[in-house]
């Protein structure tokens, strides 16, 4: 008698895996289709041991280059996010995403730049842009910028993202997929609230559900990646959601569990579902994002804490200077 299958593959049956780490060996032991990276992840991997030959030879490939200061720690820091990018795709079948720069999140020709840098590093390494996805945070300003890359083939993934007005926006202007933030919504409510969250109750499950819905059935190209779980019981509430992307730990935890998988998201029963189009422009996102406290909230949250680690990982790179 054959052994049941895990949650984790049973998942994979309908539902793109993506790993949501820069540790190598967690990406290797999975099996997912996809990683994604962020500057949090990045800190943390290069203060263990064996990743911190990469942060040394993108120093030493750097020393010569004429730069000083913060452009040459900059420079270390777009060649570290590329080294991670390459170890990545060498064992992922798909894409990897790397993430522009949190501080440049209000502006979007800055935004643009950086992508477009970022992409050319990486063909130049002979990685083709069809499988990189650039991070960048769903900003209005963030949103424009993504516009103008998609129409110039550099595909982005629009992170930070808590409200249905971030949502709409992205897909109007056809980003290749968004980064609903499940945790996250669910860490503020719970905090605001006092009470804990189960299941179809939680409110980071059904704010992404409702995302899928709509993109379903308004006929959006853009993918629906739910992220930032604190539980499997977020994940498998999304089970049928077009990616996941899931920390080691959680990874771990699927792998280990037989339990029997229901896919809670299908694309039919979204078409039928009745839905309004919500009208979206400049005036009408900042307003509806405004009105949404926690989205307001938790998009400058996170701006603030990836920036905050992108200083951590300029201070160490100062220290090796």
């Amino acid at each position: 008698m054959s052994n049941p299958a895990s949650t984790l593959d049973q998942l994979k049956a309908f539902t793109t895996v993506v790993a949501d780490t820069g540790d190598f060996e967690s990406i290797r032991k999975y099996a997912p289709q996809d990683a994604t990276t962020n500057p949090t992840l990045i800190y943390k991997a290069v203060q263990k041991p064996e990743y911190f030959p990469l942060l040394e030879k993108a120093v030493a490939d750097s020393r010569g280059s004429g730069l000083v200061g913060g452009a040459l720690s900059r420079k270390i820091i777009d060649d570290l996010l590329i080294a991670f990018g390459r170890e990545i795709l060498a064992i992922v079948p798909g894409r990897v995403s790397t993430e522009v720069d949190a501080r440049l999140s209000f502006d979007a020709a800055a935004t643009v730049e950086k992508a477009r840098h970022l992409i050319g590093l990486y063909e130049k390494s002979g990685i083709s842009r069809e499988r990189v996805l650039i991070k960048i945070a769903s900003t209005w300003e963030g949103i424009r910028a993504a516009e103008v890359c998609e129409k110039e083939g550099i595909h982005c993934n629009l992170t930070l993202l808590f409200s249905m007005p971030q949502a709409v926006a992205c897909a109007e202007v056809g980003v290749r997929l968004i980064s609903p933030f499940v945790g996250r919504i669910y860490d503020y409510y719970k905090a605001t609230t006092g009470r804990d969250y189960v299941g179809d109750d939680d409110p980071g499950v059904r704010s992404v559900g409702r995302i899928y819905s709509y993109y379903k059935k308004f006929g959006y190209a853009t993918q629906v990646m739910g992220a930032s779980f604190r539980n499997i019981g977020q994940i498998t509430g999304l089970a049928g959601c077009d990616l996941l992307t899931i920390s080691p730990d959680l990874l771990e935890e699927l792998q280990n569990s037989d339990a029997p998988l229901i896919r809670k998201l299908d694309p039919a029963r979204a078409v039928a579902e009745e839905l309004e189009k919500i009208p979206m422009d400049e005036k009408s996102f900042r307003w509806l994002l405004n009105e949404d406290a926690m989205g307001t909230d938790k998009l400058a949250d996170g701006i603030r804490k990836f920036s905050a680690d992108i200083v951590h990982l300029e201070q160490i790179i100062e220290k090796k200077l």
